[in-house]
């Protein structure tokens, strides 16, 4: 599938739009996500890592949700591109006023992305809270192991 289609695909599947009008709304979601209106035709094959991940927050886009559920959403992209696709978020999150959820095992990416944050061990909470209090005075002891374990420069 090109990237039209794939954008395209969750319009058609739930009924939001056809023909001329999908087509118009891939290409606002396109301008939106910052990908040249060329993508439109082409295969994610001839795509960058970023440009692949802003097709499918284009596609995730499409159909209006109020919350975005992002999943390891910069884990697989070289630092400068982690800091494009996190900014685009947070246009994106403020423009349209949506929340998102932010699945990471990146603590600094946690920490410049979320106002709260839930610590997980094995599928369960272990500690959560504001994320500057949680991060900076850990109350429990694998939250402070996991930051004791977080690369620094």
């Amino acid at each position: 599938m090109t990237v039209g289609e794939i954008i395209r695909r969750p319009l058609r599947l739930f009924g939001l739009a056809r023909g001329r009008d999908a087509e118009r709304r891939v290409r606002d979601l396109l301008d939106q996500v910052a990908l040249a209106p060329s993508a439109y035709d082409l295969f994610p094959d001839r795509l960058s890592g970023g440009e692949r991940q802003r097709v499918a927050i284009a596609r995730a886009l499409a159909c209006e949700p109020d919350l975005l559920v992002c999943d390891e959403v910069t884990s697989a992209l070289d630092v400068s591109v982690q800091a494009s696709i996190v900014s685009l978020l947070d246009g994106i999150r403020r423009t349209r006023g949506l929340s998102m959820l932010f699945v990471t095992h990146n603590l600094a990416l946690a920490r410049s992305v979320a106002s709260r944050t839930v610590v997980l061990r094995e599928g369960r909470v272990v500690e959560s809270g504001p994320t500057g209090r949680l991060l900076d005075h850990p109350a429990e002891p694998y939250t402070r192991a996991l930051l004791r374990d977080t690369p620094r420069l």
